[in-house]
Formats: structure tokens, sequence, C-alpha cells
């Protein structure tokens, strides 16, 4: 059999003579969809290059080029004139590469730190930006629910158990209720934010390192504090750069949250209805049909609700690949990216829609 040819790529050791082989680096490189995660990776990085100039293991000259050639790459991908490299396997190694490639120094920036907790690194701070996001569009769907219910506070309507109708109820009743559920969703959000914003850095590759880093540094840097300012840094590196708990936790709350608005898309396409006839959604919100004029259909709605097994199917998907994992890291982790990714596109595409 020939040999496949094979691409040299800077993320591999000494202890290799020779590239991966296209193949492999086409089924294991992440760029296609770890991009997301650059801004952040600076961020981290300058944050990392400064702790080590406080710590006198970079000089100031070293730390002064390695930033300002961070930020030079930063200004490049926001003007989309990056030209990202899927040989380097990853966002992160693709940045480390042009970093060096322009400040010789850059290659002094991996001191004390490995993309095990490079990668938890980012993805936290990645997460938290999209928790607080996702927790104001919730709270503007509770005020709109509110304000609708305030526009019609005389309307009644059918309340139904088992699909019949019970008792009748105030529509601002009605409504109300999916504004409670949304204040639990909420709330999931806002206590799995504390759990997010913990900083890994400093675990390395899975026993931390024997270098005087300061951890409360880099923590204060990023913005991984509590309320009273106190630095919040992981205690076992084995768990921080194993642990995917978090991600899960939010894929978790966000599954629940994608029911909640897929049982108010229910009501909408019911009470929309011919047989109901209680709502009309506007034709912007709408489609029609190509055989039958006639007919108005509930698309946003029902996509809300078919993207619920999604977001569920997402959380299935993370715990099925975490179930069988020993301590600590394993590539199988590249997988939650994805996932999550997917997961919180979604549910902060549906929850300003409705």
């Amino acid at each position: 059999m020939a040999k496949k040819k094979s691409i040299q790529i800077t993320a591999r050791s000494g202890r290799f003579t020779d590239g991966p082989a296209a193949e492999a680096n086409a089924f294991t490189n992440s760029v296609k969809f770890d991009t997301r995660l650059a801004h952040h990776d600076i961020a981290g990085s300058i944050a990392h290059a400064r702790m080590l100039h406080h710590v006198g293991l970079l000089k100031e000259k070293e730390m002064a080029g390695i930033v300002a050639g961070l930020e030079g790459i930063g200004a490049d991908i926001s003007r989309g004139k990056f030209k990202w490299r899927a040989e380097l396997e990853d966002v992160h190694m693709n940045i480390e590469a042009e970093l060096t490639r322009r400040v010789p120094a850059g290659a002094k920036l991996h001191t004390g730190r490995s993309r095990n907790d490079q990668v938890v690194l980012d993805t936290r701070m990645w997460l938290r930006e999209e928790i607080c996001e996702l927790a104001n569009e919730i709270h503007d769907l509770q005020l709109a629910l509110v304000e609708l219910g305030e526009n019609n506070l005389k309307v009644l309507i059918p309340g139904y158990t088992h699909l019949q109708r019970a008792q009748p109820v105030f529509l601002a009743h009605h409504l109300l209720a999916y504004v409670e559920m949304f204040e639990r969703d909420y709330e999931r959000l806002l206590d799995c934010l504390v759990r997010v914003n913990v900083c890994p850095l400093g675990s390395g590759a899975i026993a931390g390192t024997t270098l005087p880093l300061d951890r409360e540094y880099v923590a204060c840097e990023l913005g991984f504090v509590d309320a009273h300012d106190k630095p919040m840094v992981t205690q076992n590196s084995m768990d921080a750069v194993a642990d995917r708990d978090f991600v899960v936790e939010f894929c978790s709350l966000s599954a629940l949250l994608a029911v909640h608005q897929s049982r108010l898309c229910e009501d909408l396409v019911l009470w929309s209805s011919s047989e109901f006839g209680y709502i009309t959604i506007g034709d912007a919100f709408t489609t029609g049909s190509s055989l039958m004029p006639q007919k108005k259909n509930p698309d946003i709605c029902e996509l809300t609700r078919g993207k619920t097994g999604r977001v569920i199917g997402n959380l299935v998907s993370l715990l099925t690949t975490l179930k069988g994992l020993p301590l600590t890291y394993n590539s199988d982790l590249q997988e939650d990216k994805e996932r999550l990714f997917d997961t919180v596109d979604t549910v902060r595409a549906t929850v300003p829609i409705l």
C-alpha cells in the first residue's frame, strides 16, 4: 500500500518525526467550528502573558510584544483577514502559530499552560457571555407576555384539562403561567452562571505545574470573580481539564427552556387553527401553500416546537459522550463544542422571535 502523504503540524511534540496523515487531520481538526472562540482565546492569552510577566517569567518587552501581536491577530480576525489553517488543528494552535511567526517571544506564551486548560477557559468565557445575553432575551420575552396580558385584561378564554374545556380563565392568567415558567428558566441560567464563572487556567495538562503561576491574578484579569470580587479558580487540576458539567448543566436548562417554548407554541398553533379561532398570527410570521391558497401556516411556532427535539438531542449526546470517559482529558471532549454551540444558537434564535 502506498504511504499516505502527511502534513506537518506545529501541535505535535518532538517525539514525532512526521506530521499526521491528511485524512487524520481532516477527521480530527476542529477549525471548522471552534473559531467562534477566537476572541476569548486571545483575551485569555493576553491575561496569561501579563501574569507570566507579573511572576517574572516574561520580560516586559516580551510581554508587550506578545500582547501587541495578539491584538493585531484579533483585529485581523474581526476584519475577516485572518487565514485559518486546517492543518493546525484548532483555533488555539492557529492563533499561537501566527503569533510566534509575528513575534518570536510568542513561543514563550505556552509556558505553564496546556491546550487542555486553555480550551476549557475559552469555552467558559464564551458561554458566560452567551448566558448573559440569553437571560436578557428571556426577560424581554417575559415583558412581552406581560404587556400582551395587560392589553387584554378582560379577555376570557376557555381553560383546558385533557384538552377538554374545563373553566373560563383570563387570557392574562394563561399568559402569566408562561411568565412563571420562563422566570424559573431565568433563575436557573443565573445559577448556572455561578458555576461557569470559574477559572481553570493553571491546571496544565493534568497535574498543574511547578512554575510559580498566579492563578488568582489571571482570574481577576478575566473577570472570574464572585459578587465580592473574590477570584474564583478551580480547585483540582484533574477535574478542571476533564469537567464538562457546566456544559451539560447549560444544555439541560436549555432543554427545559425549549420545552417551555414548545408548549407555548403548541398553544399558539391550536389557538390559530380554524377549530379554535382564538387568535390570528400576523402574515409576517406565517407561510402559505403553493396548492391551497386558503392556508396560513404557523411555521415559526412549528419550527420552534420542532427545534426542541434538537436541543434535547444535544443534551443526550453530551451525556452519552461523557458517561464512559476515564479521567482526565480525552479527545471525545472535542465533541462538546458542536453540541453546545448548536444549543446556544437554537435557543437564542427562538426566544427573540417569540
